[in-house]
């Protein structure tokens, strides 16, 4: 009949292309307007991919989001790189990634474009910024605080990891504190009881991902000793970037700390510099640890962002492949949780230590600075402004103290 043309079904190649072009428009929409840092992430992923287009169900999304709050790395990153794999394979989740990073890459290397071609140094405006990174730290310890140490055990944990940070400031310490709230993490928790929950299905197998568990460990071991022997620029802001993104629990902010020490001690940049990279941070959307594109820009000029925003996310897409297959039965042992919650304890006391080092010693100098903190920690936490405007009040307050 005329009237009952049939449609056409497409085939599976133009089936997996529509899945990635999908993934990509979504993704790249979200890299847009995704202000707030990672937990406000979680919300607008879980708005656009499962409440809009049910790409998961709630129950799955709740277990990929407990995978990557585990996981080493910038968690809402790989919540998206886990839901790109589960929608169209391996490549969706390369995809997911692209669009939800590179808006802000591109944004955060035009300012290290700006900051080098031009003496800013001394700008009020990045006095400001400076100050914003204060304000938005301390709202991130608050936050984490009251989930990650609701009791006096792992508040203690916290503090103490703090106090041993800022005294003990070798290369690997902070990697070793982690380790060690970990195990002491398994110790106290580890007759906690598991609820029941369901399994997790990917299409990812566990041959490919045991190549990528192996591959991860393999880099951590080899790079140092490669950057050593090579001395190549490029290898050694690789091996940076990689073994940061290998070490860090508990999402961008903690970030700060690690790489502060990789890079200022060595005279990659100043430490003003790498403050105010961290404050332009705050004002684009995306995910925080495209701050390493800022600091591959600045040191190394293009190159350098590509190397060091490859180097930085690669831990996290080999953790989260070769994870998942796994993580149905490891979600269900409770000394995996006792481990967790230690972790997370001490990630809190990391981001206290770094507070005050390099951020209150750097930014807090005078009277109008304490000042100008006060207001922006109380409208963002207090008014629940989004962080782009304190972003700009910063800046403008930065403005304003240099004028006076």
């Amino acid at each position: 009949m005329v009237g009952d043309k049939k449609i056409p079904k497409l085939n599976a190649s133009q089936g997996k292309l529509a899945s990635l072009g999908e993934v990509l428009l979504v993704s790249t929409k979200l890299g847009l307007t995704s202000f707030g840092g990672p937990t406000a992430h979680l919300g607008y992923f879980h708005n656009e991919y499962i409440r809009k287009r049910q790409w998961m169900d709630e129950q799955s999304y709740a277990d990929l989001v407990a995978l990557c709050q585990f996981l080493p790395g910038p968690a809402s990153s790989q919540v998206g790189i886990g839901i790109g794999i589960i929608r169209a394979g391996i490549l969706g989740g390369l995809i997911a990634w692209i669009g939800f990073t590179l808006p802000s890459v591109i944004a955060l290397v035009l300012f290290a474009f700006l900051l080098r071609e031009f003496d800013i140094s001394n700008a009020g405006w990045l006095s400001g910024l400076k100050i914003v990174a204060v304000a938005i730290v301390a709202h991130a310890i608050l936050g984490m605080g009251q989930k990650l140490t609701p009791d006096k055990v792992r508040v203690t944990l916290a503090v103490l990891t703090a106090v041993l940070a800022l005294l003990w400031t070798a290369v690997y310490s902070q990697a070793i504190l982690i380790v060690s709230a970990g195990l002491l993490g398994f110790w106290l928790y580890r007759k906690s009881p598991v609820l029941h929950v369901p399994d997790l299905v990917v299409p990812v197998s566990r041959t490919v991902a045991v190549l990528c568990l192996t591959t991860f460990v393999g880099l951590f071991i080899a790079l140092p000793i490669l950057r050593q022997v090579t001395g190549i620029e490029w290898l050694s802001l690789f091996d940076y970037m990689y073994r940061s993104g290998s070490l860090v629990f508990g999402g961008g902010h903690v970030v700060l700390p690690l790489l502060e020490q990789e890079l200022v001690p060595r005279g990659l940049l100043s430490k003003d510099d790498f403050l105010a990279g961290y404050g332009a941070t705050q004002a684009v959307p995306g995910p925080l640890f495209t701050f390493a594109a800022y600091l591959g820009a600045i040191t190394m000029g293009i190159s350098g962002a590509i190397v060091a925003t490859v180097a930085i996310f690669l831990p996290a897409f080999l953790l989260i492949i070769g994870t998942l297959p796994f993580w149905s039965v490891l979600r269900k042992n409770p000394h995996m949780q006792g481990v967790l919650t230690g972790i997370n304890a001490a990630v809190v006391g990391i981001l206290l230590a770094a507070l005050y080092q390099p951020l209150w010693t750097t930014a807090i100098i005078t009277p109008a600075d304490f000042s100008l903190v006060s207001i922006l920690f109380i409208m963002l936490v207090f008014w629940k402004f989004p962080p782009w405007v304190i972003v700009f009040a910063g800046i403008f307050g930065g403005m304003l103290i240099d004028i006076l």
